[in-house]
């Protein structure tokens, strides 16, 4: 009897990659990749819709400087969580350190030294203090109170001051840590961490999850991604998308191993019956699912209608998979093809303004049982998109506005289940 290994976060798989290349055109803004995995012997198998989880690893660069920031030996063997190894492996391949967080913040409070004014007073009636012509003190106290270790607000600069300010403030924490790293911090307080005591302050490393944006059928031993790589600059480094950056970066080609598991989808499928139409609507790396969504139906010589609804900011250098979707539509696989080229024309176009341009249409698809999805960003396009939807129930199937997001929100999403969404 053969026993499948089960592959997971704690037990992953050592793939390789075999394709990685940019998608993009000449002059683009945007580095997406086209990222293929190879899944060996592994047994991995996964259907349309799933996820790729991917652990990440630092880049080594950041690893060594936090090493030599803070005096460690880096062969000292450590155990942080996933087996002993050396401290160098652990910060590696174990921990998070590529965004600092609160707990660690925290931290400082019994790190850091004043530099500021410290006073012990004793009020009583009304005081005033003032240092530098600038007022630090207006108390209105009852005789006998005590305020101990005031820290001089003239002293901006105090690292005290700043840390317990952030521990009171959470918008000054969030927007302390969203831009900085381990390094940045270290390097700004000069305080000192045993290694024992940092790993038991950062988070262990989290994979991240990619849409599969291949069908197993049309590619088997194979798993394909579309990524969008992250790279930005902050106090003086630059620095990107901790799992993007190490597979665009340090895994590329290079047949280096990188580690990886299967995140099954139950809700974002496609229907059971393969004469059903359906939409797609994804803007960007969106577009993702629904590339394995149409191999799959190909493969399964499905009869229902296929829409995609896709844009970005250019045709001429975000046109992603162009040779196929122009194969897709010549060969009657793609029967609609929208796009929206945010930057093609003086005003901004996006997926939700061609929805409402084919609004009625649309409604007819739908009233016909299509299947509606969306993949993308979270925070604006697929509210915009909600909002359209509803907008298209309302005008073209002459509705309430109430009634509209009735049959949206709870008869689609909640009981036929064939509006669906992968956002993020």
């Amino acid at each position: 009897m053969v026993i499948m290994t089960v592959w997971s976060s704690k037990n992953p798989y050592s793939s390789r990659i075999t394709e990685n290349y940019i998608l993009n055109g000449e002059g683009s803004r945007k580095e997406t990749r086209h990222i293929v995995f190879d899944l060996g012997d592994s047994g991995l198998e996964y259907k349309v819709g799933d996820a790729l989880a991917v652990l990440p690893e630092n880049p080594q660069e950041i690893v060594d400087n936090l090493i030599v920031n803070q005096g460690w030996d880096p062969l000292q063997i450590i155990d942080a969580g996933k087996g002993e190894k050396t401290l160098r492996d652990a910060l590696k391949m174990d921990v998070e350190i590529h965004r600092v967080n609160k707990r660690f913040v925290g931290s400082l409070i019994s790190k850091v030294e004043s530099s500021g004014l410290k006073i012990n007073v004793k009020l009583t009636g009304r005081r005033r203090m003032i240092v530098g012509g600038e007022t630090i003190l207006d108390w209105n106290a009852e005789s006998g109170d005590t305020l101990n270790g005031l820290n001089s607000s003239a002293a901006g600069d105090d690292p005290v001051a700043k840390v317990e300010n952030m521990a009171d403030d959470s918008s000054a924490m969030e927007d302390y840590i969203w831009s900085r790293d381990y390094l940045d911090v270290l390097d700004e307080f000069g305080v000192k961490y045993a290694p024992d005591e940092f790993l038991g302050l950062v988070d262990r490393l989290k994979p991240r999850l990619y849409s599969i944006a291949s069908s197993l059928d049309a590619h088997p031993g194979a798993v394909e991604l579309t990524v969008g790589i992250v790279r930005y600059s902050h106090h003086g480094r630059d620095r990107g998308g901790l799992c993007t950056i190490f597979m665009a970066d340090e895994i590329d080609d290079s047949d280096l191993p990188i580690r990886v598991f299967m995140s099954p989808t139950k809700t974002f499928v496609l229907p059971e019956d393969p004469s059903v139409d359906i939409i797609m609507v994804g803007p960007g790396t969106g577009i993702a699912p629904f590339r394995a969504f149409m191999e799959q139906r190909i493969y399964d010589k499905a009869s229902g209608r296929n829409w995609l609804i896709f844009g970005d900011q250019s045709s001429k250098t975000e046109f992603y998979y162009q040779d196929t979707i122009e194969k897709w539509l010549d060969e009657g696989d793609l029967s609609h093809f929208t796009t929206a080229w945010s930057r093609d024309q003086e005003e901004k176009i996006y997926v939700q303004h061609r929805m409402a341009e084919h609004g009625k249409e649309i409604w007819d698809w739908l009233e016909n049982g299509a299947y509606f999805y969306v993949c993308g960003d979270k925070q604006y396009m697929a509210k915009d998109v909600h909002r359209t939807l509803i907008e298209i129930a309302r005008e073209h199937g002459s509705m309430s506005a109430d009634d509209a997001t009735h049959f949206i929100e709870k008869v689609m999403m909640r009981e036929q289940k064939r509006y669906l969404r992968d956002v993020y």
